[in-house]
């Protein structure tokens, strides 16, 4: 039986980002020791292209594998065991795997990181496969073995597994700025926060809340599906944002055909704002195009134009089965279906515009004192700390 004592950690795109790339996995090193910060036995150390995490025999292998999968930046890993780089132990140790396997078919890959090494990598594969067909009744099959066994020779040590398990990919949580997140209770933008997080950006969101028509379920469901979420980046800021008031007015002022549509560019006016003061250089959303009413390219234009802020959409061009799988995947999607309506929902339109224009959207703006009021919810922000559940702490 394979004792695992090393866990190896490979990047990915890591790898193409040229003067920036000691800055990406110094982030991908602080990332995974905090991610992995329960285990304090462990020990780390790293060379050019890889991190290895060294494990204790009672190292809790599936709680260790469960937390490494959801830190960006990693292409994949291996639990491996370490023996001596010398040709006879690499050897045996293999046959004794291959001994230990019921399977029939196999096929050895080797990377030979340490070019001094006598063999070159073809060499390995050769000398490890005759010896497990001279002593079992392996064959070998490189198309579509039953199991693999890995090999990377490096300097003093080599690294043996039959497992090379999917990361998360992406870029480490935080290493390419800030954004702030407009998080509601439905499926669309938990998932939005898990693509920005998937591209090196640290996420806050900002949620707009509207009591007493919203209750304190809707803004609890928020809350949870961004402890869900942080687990990919640590703690993330909520910024709660009373919007009844300003709400309330925007549905005198403009009706029924254009309230979403000025409802939107309130918020996206509130969002930057809030972005400012707290050193967001983007504003994020889970809006894809023609989903609805508020998706047209006419309204996103239309609302857009309030602001002078970068707004991100990760699932523009994603269609709603899309975005559901994500969301099951990552296990946001039972808690967004919960029927508790927040403020986009609550005073749902019945005949809302879907090519607004510009001009008719700031006459409707003109007939209240909008600024006022969008001032008054910023100044009113209720920023609230969310962890996961597991967590204490921001990478950050």
């Amino acid at each position: 039986m394979v004792q695992y004592d090393t866990l190896l950690i490979r990047y990915g795109e890591l790898s193409t980002k040229g003067k920036n790339r000691k800055d990406f996995i110094r982030r991908l090193d602080q990332n995974l020791r905090f991610a992995l910060k329960q285990y304090p036995e462990l020990t780390y150390s790293r060379t050019y292209d890889r991190i290895y995490v060294h494990l204790q025999p009672d190292s809790d292998i599936e709680g260790i594998r469960t937390k490494v999968s959801k830190v960006f930046g990693i292409s994949s890993f291996s639990f491996t065991e370490r023996v001596d780089s010398d040709l006879e132990a690499i050897k045996a140790r293999c046959l004794e795997i291959a001994q230990e396997k019921k399977e029939k078919t196999f096929k050895i890959i080797t990377k030979r990181h340490d070019k001094t090494f006598p063999l070159n990598s073809d060499g390995i594969n050769r000398a490890v496969a005759g010896v497990i067909l001279a002593n079992t009744d392996h064959t070998v099959d490189v198309h579509n073995p039953d199991f693999v066994i890995r090999i990377e020779v490096r300097e003093g040590s080599t690294y043996l597994t039959c497992d090379k398990i999917p990361g998360a990919g992406g870029y480490p949580a935080g290493i390419n700025g800030k954004v702030l997140l407009m998080l509601s209770g439905g499926i669309d933008s938990p998932v939005a926060a898990y693509e920005l997080m998937k591209r090196g950006l640290k996420v806050e969101a900002i949620h707009f809340a509207s009591p007493p028509y919203t209750s304190d379920n809707a803004k609890q469901k928020v809350l949870d599906l961004a402890s869900m979420v942080s687990e990919y980046q640590g703690a993330m800021k909520v910024h709660i944002i009373p919007f009844t008031d300003l709400q309330l007015e925007i549905y005198k002022a403009a009706g029924d055909p254009y309230a979403v549509t000025l409802m939107r560019r309130m918020m996206f006016r509130i969002a930057e704002k809030v972005a400012e003061n707290n050193r967001c250089i983007a504003i994020g959303t889970g809006k894809s195009v023609g989903q609805v009413a508020s998706q047209t390219l006419e309204s996103i234009a239309c609302i857009n134009r309030v602001i002078s802020m970068p707004v991100l959409r990760p699932l523009v061009c994603m269609d709603k089965v899309e975005i559901i799988d994500l969301a099951r995947k990552i296990g946001t999607y039972e808690t967004s279906i919960l029927p508790y309506e927040d403020c986009c929902t609550i005073f749902d339109p019945k005949n809302p515009v879907t090519k607004p224009t510009v001009k008719k959207a700031e006459y409707y703006e003109s007939r209240f004192d909008y600024e006022k009021m969008v001032q008054d919810c910023v100044d009113n922000d209720q920023a609230v700390i969310v962890k996961p559940q597991e967590e204490k702490e921001s990478f950050l």
